[in-house]
């Protein structure tokens, strides 16, 4: 069984994607096997009306999973701690939320210490030991940048411990 799927860290100036693909042998050990596939990021420029950035997300949006292809989307949950920030941030997840609806893809939400435990063993791990971890789980040479890209392949690898 293989299953293709796209990690999100949203934003409204910058959204990180990162896809992989997990792959369960048909052999009785049922062994796992995880592989990146893409990462990047949608950067909107705060020169922008909100309106604009927000169909530029939703473009952008469109043209990732026409070309990602995702089985399952698995998206960071909201977790701010000032208000404005945490406005802007839903509104742009807003406009993921009715791409996702309108492709009719399945998804799942992970809290920010939810994603570290599953990478790290501990839910209140720094930024560089869960980049750490993405680059050792996904056999990379290095960590992906920007920071987004990083943090969106461990939201895609926590829903893949899950499978």
């Amino acid at each position: 069984m293989r299953k293709r799927i796209l990690g999100i860290d949203p934003g409204l100036a910058t959204v990180g994607f990162g896809a992989i693909d997990w792959q369960q042998s048909q052999t009785k050990e049922q062994q796992t096997r995880v592989q990146m596939v893409d990462f990047g990021v949608i950067r909107t420029s705060a020169d922008m009306e909100m309106s604009q950035r927000l169909c530029t997300l939703f473009d952008d949006l469109h043209t990732v999973m026409e070309d990602l292809q995702p089985d399952l989307v698995a998206i960071e949950k909201l977790f701010f701690y000032r208000m404005a920030n945490t406005i802007i941030v839903a509104q742009a997840r807003g406009v993921l939320m009715l791409v996702l609806g309108q492709r009719k893809l399945p998804y799942v939400e992970f809290a920010p210490p939810q994603i570290k435990q599953a990478l790290t063993n501990y839910g209140k791990a720094d930024k560089s030991e869960v980049q750490e971890a993405v680059m050792r789980e996904l056999d990379l040479d290095e960590i992906p940048r920007p920071d987004d890209a990083a943090d969106a392949l461990a939201v895609a690898l926590t829903a893949s411990f899950q499978l």
